[in-house]
C-alpha cells in the first residue's frame, strides 16, 4: 500500500515562456472582488451577507466530518494515482485539490436531487454513499461503473467532455414537466458537475441555452482548476466564466473551491433557487488541480512550479484543520483517528482492485441494450462457439479451418 505523497514534480522539463509566467501569477491571485469565501486560507471563518447564512449550521461537529470527508478522498485518490503506476489501472484522474470543491457541493445536495457528473468527481460519488471500490472497474476497463445510478441518484461516470450537460439538463426538464418543482419537501433539481475545459465545448453552451429556455431545475457546477490539461484559462475565456451566465439569462456566482463551507453555502442556496423554480444557475468553483490532468499527463511541461507551490498554500483540507484547532480546540487524537481510518481505507481499497477477476469474454454482450435482439444473441452465439473452439484447442492461432 502506498503512502501519502506531496503533490507532483516540481522541475520543469522546459524553460517557461513569458505567456506561462504570466498565466501563472493570474491564477494564483484570490479570485477577485465577487468570490465568495466563508473560510480563509489562514483557516480564519468570514462572514458573507448574502451566503453565510447557507452554512449557520456548520459548527464543529459538521466541519470535523467535512475533513474526514476530504481527507479520506484525497486518500482514495492518491492510492488511485499509485496503483495506476504499478499497473493495476489503465488510468486515473485525480482530484488532487478539488476536495472541498467536491465535498461542499455533495454534502449540499439532498437524496431527492439528481447528480451527473463528469470522470473526476470521486469527492461528489462518496457523498452520494458509492463505495470507492465501485469506481475502480471504470479506470481498470472491467465496466462503466459499478453502481445503480438510479438508486444512488448519481449517474454514471461521463467520458465525452461536457457531454453531461445535455443529459442534465434533459433530466432536469423532465423534473419541471412531471412537477416535481416547486415548494415543498419533495422538491427536486439537478447537479451536473465539469471543469473549465468544458466550457469551451458545444455541449455545454446547448445545455445552457435549453435549460434557460425551459427553466429547468438545474445548478451548473464548474470546477475551475485553472488548466484545460494544457489550455490556460485566459486561452478559453475573456470573461470569468461565472459572469457567462448572463448571456443566457440565469445567475452565475464565483466561490472560493477551496473553501468547503462557501462550497456548501452557495450549492444550498443554488440547490434551493432550483427546486422552487428560480433555476438555473451556474456556479463557479475557482479551484486548482495540484496534480496531473490524468496519469497520462506530465503537467510540469507546461505550467510552472511557482504557481503549484502558491496554491499549496491554499490546501483546501489544512485550512479547515487549522481552523478546527484555533477556533474549536479540536486535539491530536482526532486527527490521528482520521489518518488511521484512511490508511484502513486505503488497504482495502487496494486489496479489492488486486483481487479484481477479468470480466468474462461474452460480458462485452451484456450491459449494452435494455433488451435483447435476434441480431445480437446470433452474435453472442457465435462468439461463444468460436470461443470454446479456442480454448479446446488451445492455440493463439484460434480454432481450426481445415487447412484453409
Amino acid at each position: 500500500m502506498s503512502r501519502p505523497q506531496s503533490w507532483v514534480p516540481t522541475d520543469p522539463r522546459s524553460a517557461p515562456t513569458r505567456e506561462h509566467v504570466l498565466s501563472g501569477l493570474k491564477g494564483t491571485d484570490e479570485g477577485g472582488a465577487e468570490l465568495v469565501q466563508l473560510l480563509t486560507p489562514e483557516g480564519q471563518r468570514v462572514s458573507d451577507e448574502r451566503f453565510g447564512s447557507y452554512a449557520d449550521d456548520v459548527g464543529a461537529e459538521e466541519l470535523q466530518g467535512f475533513y474526514r470527508d476530504m481527507v479520506l478522498v484525497r486518500r482514495i485518490d492518491r492510492e488511485g494515482n499509485a496503483l495506476q503506476r504499478q499497473g493495476q489501472l489503465g488510468i486515473w484522474v485525480p482530484l488532487l485539490g478539488q476536495e472541498a470543491a467536491q465535498i461542499g457541493a455533495g454534502r449540499a445536495a439532498t437524496p431527492r436531487d439528481m447528480i451527473f457528473p463528469s470522470y473526476r468527481e470521486h469527492g461528489v460519488a462518496w457523498c452520494r454513499g458509492i463505495d470507492p471500490t465501485d469506481l475502480l472497474g471504470i479506470f481498470r476497463g472491467t465496466d462503466h461503473g459499478s453502481w445503480d445510478p438510479i438508486a444512488a441518484r448519481f449517474h454514471l461516470y461521463t467520458i465525452v467532455i461536457g457531454n453531461q450537460c445535455l443529459n442534465a439538463t434533459g433530466y432536469a426538464m423532465g423534473q419541471r414537466f412531471e412537477g416535481k418543482v416547486g415548494e415543498g419537501p419533495d422538491a427536486e433539481a439537478t447537479m451536473c458537475f465539469f471543469g473549465d475545459g468544458a466550457t469551451s465545448q458545444g455541449d455545454v453552451h446547448e445545455g445552457f441555452v435549453w435549460a434557460a429556455a425551459y427553466d429547468a431545475p438545474v445548478v451548473f457546477y464548474c470546477q475551475n482548476n485553472q488548466w484545460a490539461i494544457s489550455v490556460p484559462l485566459e486561452r478559453q475565456t475573456r470573461v470569468p466564466l461565472f459572469q457567462r451566465a448572463r448571456g443566457y439569462g440565469f445567475p452565475g456566482v464565483r466561490v472560493d473551491g477551496n473553501d468547503v463551507l462557501a462550497c456548501l453555502a452557495v450549492s444550498r442556496w443554488a440547490l434551493e433557487e432550483c427546486r422552487t423554480g428560480n433555476g438555473p444557475v451556474l456556479i463557479e468553483a475557482f479551484t486548482y488541480r495540484m496534480d496531473a490532468h490524468t496519469t497520462s499527463d506530465d503537467p510540469s511541461r507546461y505550467r510552472l512550479a511557482d504557481e503549484l507551490e502558491l496554491w499549496k498554500l491554499k490546501d483546501p483540507i489544512e485550512r479547515v484543520r487549522v481552523n478546527l484547532v484555533r477556533e474549536h480546540g479540536v486535539g491530536q487524537e482526532f486527527f490521528d483517528e482520521v489518518q488511521a481510518e484512511s490508511d484502513e481505507l486505503a488497504a482495502r481499497f487496494r486489496a479489492f482492485c488486486v483481487a479484481m477477476p477479468d470480466p468474462a469474454p461474452d460480458r462485452m454482450f451484456s450491459e449494452v441494450y435494455a433488451e435483447p435482439s435476434p441480431q445480437l444473441e446470433a452474435q453472442k452465439q457465435a462468439f461463444l462457439e468460436y470461443h470454446a473452439s479456442f480454448e479446446a484447442e488451445g492455440s493463439l492461432a484460434g480454432p481450426s479451418t481445415g487447412g484453409v
